[in-house]
């Protein structure tokens, strides 16, 4: 038995999320609209993870990545220092 390892710098992973098969308009909303589908679609997806990590590692401060909001990995960099 294989099994894959995925890291964050391999960036394959992007085309086996949820969000590559839904469209960019849930994940990077207008201002003050809501993240609610964006954070329900993340939170049936496998690669959930591997993207928080991803976005937490290249410093991605517009739309949600992981199941986070652009405010709640700011916050969670800040707990992480």
């Amino acid at each position: 038995m294989h099994l894959e390892t995925i890291t964050p710098s391999d960036i394959a992973w992007q085309e086996r999320a949820l969000c590559a098969q839904t469209g960019a308009e849930f994940f990077f909303p207008e201002p003050g609209s809501s993240v609610r589908e964006a954070k329900r679609i993340c939170g049936m997806c496998e690669m959930r993870s591997v993207c928080l990590d991803y976005a937490l590692s290249n410093d991605e401060r517009f739309g949600v990545w992981g199941g986070l909001s652009e405010k709640e990995r700011l916050g969670l960099r800040r707990s992480l220092e």
